[in-house]
């Protein structure tokens, strides 16, 4: 891996002593970096898992991802820098108080060497926490106007958020049983073929921001900003493709 053009795409700049410092800072930067984006399945373009072909589509090409390709990427960027990195499965939460199937989502778990403290890191679920959460805190962990909670359930562990209407949500939930990358194969194309599987049902990139996030469907360019939501139209594929290479950095 070519880590310091890994850097260069993620904007970061700072210290890469693997200490929770650089891992929350470099966290930061990569969700302010790189979107989380399907669009590859929308163009037929089939996505494995492998670390060349991630790392030239993410660092190279300047594209974002699904979980399975961010975090992979950033589970070998952090594994490079010294830190101890863990795969595992997590199951989306449903609407009707179920969760999906397993390895329907890739997190991490990630410790500093020499230190006990265990960090859920995602850089790709999308519209989650911005900073890693100690997982062994049993209360809630804020961050800016929202809130995040792991809760336990039997051999589970549950995500919750907090929003900025005090509303609480599950997100997903886990185990700690170690995973292979691998073992994702499977539901990673699943979901890229899958007509259940919600990235094939519709188009989404989504950006952190520092004062909140930007999104883009098949329809909206949504921008929250300090937790207020506005939503712009968007007439046709031309202007789509305006605001995907303008604010998102995506030309395809």
């Amino acid at each position: 891996m070519d880590i310091p053009l890994y850097l260069r795409r993620i904007k970061y700049e700072g210290s890469l002593e693997p200490s929770f410092a650089t891992l929350r800072a470099l966290h930061l930067a990569h969700l302010r970096a790189i979107p989380f984006e399907n669009l590859d399945i929308h163009l037929g373009r089939r996505i494995t898992l492998n670390s060349a072909a991630l790392f030239d589509k993410i660092v190279m090409r300047c594209r974002g991802g699904f979980c399975y390709e961010l975090n992979g990427l950033f589970a070998s960027l952090l594994s490079h820098l010294g830190f101890v990195v863990v795969y595992l499965s997590a199951s989306d939460a449903h609407p009707d108080d179920g969760f999906g199937p397993e390895f329907d989502h890739l997190a991490l778990v990630v410790q500093c060497p020499g230190d006990a403290a265990r960090w859920l890191v995602d850089v790709g679920w999308g519209d989650t926490f911005c900073e890693p959460l100690d997982l062994d805190a049993t209360g809630e962990q804020k961050q800016g106007r929202r809130a995040y909670q792991i809760a336990h359930e039997g051999d589970y562990h549950i995500l919750w958020q907090r929003d900025y209407d005090g509303r609480r949500e599950r997100q997903y939930r886990f185990t700690l049983q170690p995973r292979n990358f691998t073992d994702f194969a499977d539901m990673c194309r699943y979901h890229q073929t899958s007509l259940e599987s919600a990235f094939v049902k519709n188009r989404i990139c989504t950006l952190s921001t520092a004062d909140g996030r930007i999104t883009l469907d098949d329809s909206r360019f949504i921008t929250t900003l300090h937790g207020e939501r506005h939503e712009q139209r968007i007439d046709g594929e031309e202007a789509y493709f305006h605001i995907l290479e303008e604010r998102f950095g995506i030309t395809l």
